[in-house]
């Protein structure tokens, strides 16, 4: 990648129910934490790219743009997407076509503003034809599983132990959050809690298996090489913004045990990157579900298809608070991932690449990695829209090494 854009600043506020604060509210936060860590102001931005799903259905916003124009009170071009990593992968091409050196990148998000109607809007976001059919948000979680155990012929003992390995997921997640003062869920919680959740809901997947309903905001400050040499002393690359995309209708799809725009989007970052996974230590993915997790280690390419449960499950024994595989340490979804984070849709990215960047820089308090006698110097965020019909896999560097 010529002309690699450098993130210098972020800033997020604390995912959770946020219903008595308006949507501007928390996006102002989230930027003016971007931009006092790096001295930028708002004079100083020539573009700003939004993310969100639902602010026009869930807060009755036309167009956003003009909601972030008189919040910033400028007239530069501003642009809304679906997901944070889309405004950052936009915000990335415009950088590195020399059209802007200095962008405004955020996400928001007040999904319990329509608590009521959330669920619903969730399901025909993801896939309008398994909810005209019956389907929940949850649904097409339990039929991947059902897909991987049949593709992978799990059975007896084994079985038990996947099952343990998705309950382990949630337990790393939320003793990883309990470190995290922007955390949705800031607690604790054990095996036991997990399968007595699936017990009480006679599924496979229970409460604690998946991520919640969340409001919040995200932002980070996109510049070109040359301004970030000037504003920082360690800015954060962005080696590879890559994206894929599958059908909408998850039951169409050929291989229903995994997302293979995963990995589409994680092949392509890689040989952009030109960073080998053996070089990546710390990684966010979006784990919607604990399914979502355990597959998306094989769809990165960490883990060969149907061996991520045994991972987890033998890390976890270990009582590790990383995965073990192939002989060396990998950490994922430091924060609590959107499991105990919070999974406030447009603003979720953000915080994903919020921590990778706090990783990069050491600068992630107790949930600090250290690889060796430093922090990691490379990470990877994958974020979704929707089931994953669309997948983004951002490669982020400590170091602008020509690798």
């Amino acid at each position: 990648m010529q002309n690699r854009p450098a993130i210098v600043a972020v800033g997020r506020t604390k995912f959770g129910e946020h219903y008595g604060k308006e949507p501007e509210k928390l996006i102002e936060e989230a930027w003016l934490a971007a931009s006092n860590e790096c001295n930028i102001e708002r004079k100083d931005l020539e573009a700003c790219y939004m993310s969100d799903c639902f602010l026009p259905i869930t807060n009755k916003l036309g167009l956003e743009e003009g909601f972030l124009s008189e919040l910033t009170e400028l007239h530069v071009p501003m642009e809304v997407t679906r997901s944070f990593s889309a405004a950052l992968l936009t915000a990335c091409h415009a950088i590195q076509a020399g059209v802007y050196n200095t962008v405004l990148v955020g996400g928001i998000e007040k999904m319990t503003d329509r608590w009521d109607k959330i669920r619903d809007d969730l399901m025909l976001l993801e896939d309008p034809w398994s909810y005209y059919a019956g389907g929940t948000p949850e649904s097409n979680h339990e039929l991947m599983l059902r897909a991987y155990i049949k593709k992978h012929n799990i059975t007896g003992e084994n079985l038990d132990k996947l099952y343990i390995a998705l309950a382990q997921v949630s337990v790393k997640n939320h003793a990883n959050a309990t470190k995290n003062k922007y955390a949705q869920f800031q607690r604790k919680i054990t095996v036991d809690q997990v399968l007595n959740a699936r017990k009480a809901a006679h599924k496979p997947l229970g409460l604690y298996d998946f991520a919640p309903i969340s409001d919040g905001a995200s932002a980070l400050i996109l510049t070109s090489e040359a301004v970030a040499k000037k504003l920082s002393d360690n800015p954060v690359y962005v080696l590879s913004c890559t994206s894929a995309t599958d059908y909408l209708n998850y039951p169409a799809r050929e291989d229903l045990s995994h997302f293979v725009a995963t990995e589409l989007a994680m092949k392509n970052a890689s040989q952009m990157a030109k960073i080998a996974l053996s070089d990546m230590q710390v990684i966010e993915v979006n784990d919607q579900s604990t399914m979502m997790e355990l597959v998306s280690l094989e769809d990165l390419g960490f883990c060969e298809p149907g061996t991520a449960w045994k991972s987890i499950y033998e890390s976890y024994q270990n009582n590790q608070n990383w995965y073990e595989i192939n002989g060396r340490q990998l950490f994922v979804n430091t924060d609590g991932g959107l499991k105990a984070d919070g999974n406030p849709l447009g603003a979720t990215g953000g915080a994903q690449i919020f921590e990778i960047y706090r990783q990069l820089r050491g600068e992630a308090d107790e949930r600090q990695v250290n690889i060796g006698k430093g922090s990691p110097k490379n990470g990877c965020v994958l974020e979704f829209e929707g089931f994953g019909t669309k997948a983004y896999v951002s490669i982020l560097g400590a170091k602008k090494d020509e690798q």
